[in-house]
């Protein structure tokens, strides 16, 4: 048995790795969706059934791959990309009276908890992964195929996969109003996770390249939820030096770093 193997289990020996979901390597060639699922260790979900079986197999992946901005800074039990959606969802059910009431709240929540859907295979992106914007699209859209179609198109006659597409769509295209919120919850989230992680690390952690993010939220009630946040920060750090994300190169980002964070954040 190997050091950190657990002991026997009714007389079985569990695997250390049991609990170790490997993150797919670089893919050769085009990036599809196929290559992908070849690498997954417990198989490719059986398509096109009446069950939804093979989907909930998928969500896992979203519960055990982490988000991939923090594993750079060397955080590497930090939180996961289902982590993530779910608070953002949480904290879309408080959104103030002034913005609640024009609001179809249900579908914020849906909206949370789907946007990132498809990083259970494409993964976890981030602006300094060098892939581009309309190459990110791409993956992230023919995933979203796959689900939808491919493991959820006959079940129940496709409504509830039609519906995550949809919602996926309307997260992507950033017109509605529903859109624009959860995307300025995405960057909340964000950013309350970067000020939780520096306090954790007791100052010997600086995140504040995270805090870029704080100038492309739109909604004024966000806004206020994002200085009172980054005004927390400030008091942490008490005055001693460190990365002002918000001013970009000004506040210590270095130039190409800000470049590449500009590309990931544009609007096509």
């Amino acid at each position: 048995m190997s050091p950190s193997a657990q002991p026997p289990q009714n007389g079985h020996v569990v695997p250390d790795d049991v609990g170790i979901v490997p993150i797919p390597g670089p893919v050769v060639g085009e990036w599809t969706v196929e290559k992908v699922l070849d690498t997954i260790p417990a198989g490719k979900p059986v398509e096109g059934t009446s069950s939804p079986v093979g989907y909930f197999h998928i969500l896992e992946r979203l519960k055990t791959t982490k988000r991939e901005g923090w594993r750079r800074f060397g955080i590497e039990r930090g939180e996961s990309i289902s982590d993530h959606m779910y608070r953002m969802s949480m904290m879309s059910m408080l959104a103030p009276p002034s913005l609640a009431a024009k609001l179809d709240m249900a579908k914020c929540m849906k909206m949370c908890l789907i946007h990132d859907m498809a990083e259970s295979i494409v993964g976890d992106i981030t602006p300094v992964d060098n892939v581009s914007k309309p190459e990110k699209s791409r993956r992230e859209a023919t995933t979203m195929d796959y689900i939808t179609q491919g493991l959820l198109g006959k079940v129940d006659g496709g409504k509830v996969g039609s519906d995550i597409r949809a919602i996926w769509q309307e997260y992507e295209d950033s017109k509605t109003l529903e859109s624009l919120y959860v995307h300025d919850i995405d960057k909340m989230e964000l950013l309350l996770q970067m000020v939780e992680y520096e306090k954790r690390g007791k100052g010997k952690l600086d995140l504040g390249e995270f805090a870029y993010v704080k100038t492309k939220i739109v909604l004024d009630e966000v806004k206020a939820w994002a200085e009172e946040i980054m005004q927390e920060r400030e008091d942490f750090w008490a005055g001693q030096a460190h990365v002002h994300g918000e001013a970009g190169v000004e506040g210590g980002v270095t130039a190409d770093k800000k470049a590449m964070q500009d590309a990931y954040y544009r609007k096509e």
